[in-house]
């Protein structure tokens, strides 16, 4: 697990509500997810400091919208043209941000630590679907959102950036800390029509 700025999770307070909620709906899971380090990476993805990032990475950055990528230690995840949120379960936040940091810096590219701007909702079951499509105006059916795609989004008025990790319903949502609370209680109470 990465250190973070966070002593307690932005969720903890609603650790039980969500276990409870998962433990009463068949086909559903909703867990708070423990931090991750992450880094912001501005690169040119044609010239060599994509490649330089991708031999770093020991995977390629995803170039296509909405996509990502999965790598050894994590995600690269597809946030515009020259940027990606790279993540990294084993590497401490500043160690990510180093690493990157010094691929990059030789090709004018950056690499910025972002560990502490989300915090992560892991949402699966058959049922994860319709409940997103109750607050989420994007199209997630598996023929159109399938597995390696991502989206900046709302979720109940939230910003999210959404990744389908499965080929079934398996979503990890990424909201802002101080959206978090206000997400765990729109899913809450949408999950309430499953009850």
């Amino acid at each position: 697990m990465a250190e973070t700025s966070h002593a307690t999770h932005p969720l903890e307070a609603w650790r039980a509500a969500l276990a409870e909620l998962t433990w009463a709906v068949d086909g559903l899971v909703v867990k708070p997810e423990e931090p991750v380090a992450a880094a912001d990476v501005r690169i040119d993805p044609t010239g060599p400091g994509a490649e330089a990032v991708e031999r770093a990475l020991g995977a390629p950055l995803p170039v296509e919208p909405n996509t990502w990528t999965a790598t050894p230690a994590g995600q690269a995840i597809w946030l515009g043209p020259d940027e990606w949120l790279v993540t990294s379960g084993i590497s401490r936040p500043h160690e990510l941000e180093d690493a990157l940091g010094k691929v990059v810096a030789e090709h004018g590219g950056a690499a910025v630590d972002v560990s502490a701007q989300r915090t992560a909702i892991r949402l699966s079951g058959e049922l994860a679907r319709e409940l997103l499509s109750f607050g989420c105006s994007i199209d997630l059916r598996p023929a159109v959102f399938p597995r390696g795609s991502c989206a900046q989004t709302t979720i109940g008025q939230a910003g999210v950036l959404i990744a389908a990790l499965g080929d079934g319903d398996d979503f990890r949502l990424l909201v802002r800390p101080s959206f978090a609370g206000h997400l765990a209680d729109w899913l809450l109470d949408a999950a309430q029509e499953f009850r």
